[in-house]
């Protein structure tokens, strides 16, 4: 066993704390969020108030991907709503800014139950990782420019390209109109 070393023997290092940049990470990993760098673009849903990127270098020994989204106040309108298959998502903010995400429980179906929707404010000081098949819509931010880190499939990013009849289906997407299919849209008030 080893002794612990007199105190009068110890060398005592002193670190002076420098802002965290993108440049002074560089050895280290990438910072995550806006300050990266990363280039944002439009998702093909939402009139351009969803804007995604992958902000820093995310490796994993599966098809996983870190995601950037800002988003943009939109009308709090719930039209759409999707499930996973093959993974649990993650939304987690940076900055603290307040938003609302639109959730239904996994049910099996192919669409979700509308009478089980519910609405839930969150204040910025923590996210959620939705089970697999649970029925959302992307969250709505309540401040212009909020930042939510996204931890999901890559497959579902391809999954999401591939918009037939206003829905996008894949093997890890199913994405629905729910205007179109039933002629409702959940109006979200806080």
């Amino acid at each position: 066993m080893a002794r612990a070393q007199p105190a009068a023997n110890l060398e005592r290092r002193i670190l002076e704390a420098k802002p965290a940049t993108a440049d002074a990470l560089a050895a280290f990993g990438q910072i995550v969020g806006s300050a990266s760098g990363v280039e944002l673009k439009a998702s093909g849903f939402y009139e351009g108030k969803v804007r995604t990127g992958n902000p820093a270098e995310f490796v994993s020994d599966s098809d996983a991907t870190l995601t950037l989204a800002v988003i943009d106040r939109r009308p709090m309108e719930v039209r759409f709503m999707e499930q996973h298959f093959k993974h649990t998502q993650t939304f987690i903010p940076l900055g603290g800014k307040p938003f609302v995400a639109v959730m239904a429980p996994p049910n099996g179906k192919d669409t979700p139950d509308l009478d089980k929707v519910e609405a839930f404010l969150f204040d910025g000081c923590a996210g959620f990782n939705m089970k697999i098949g649970t029925w959302h819509e992307f969250p709505f931010a309540l401040i212009d420019g909020t930042e939510l880190i996204v931890i999901l499939r890559n497959e579902t990013n391809r999954d999401l390209r591939k918009i037939e009849g206003g829905e996008a289906r894949g093997p890890d997407l199913d994405k629905k109109d729910l205007q179109r299919r039933f002629g409702v849209v959940f109006e979200v008030r806080l």
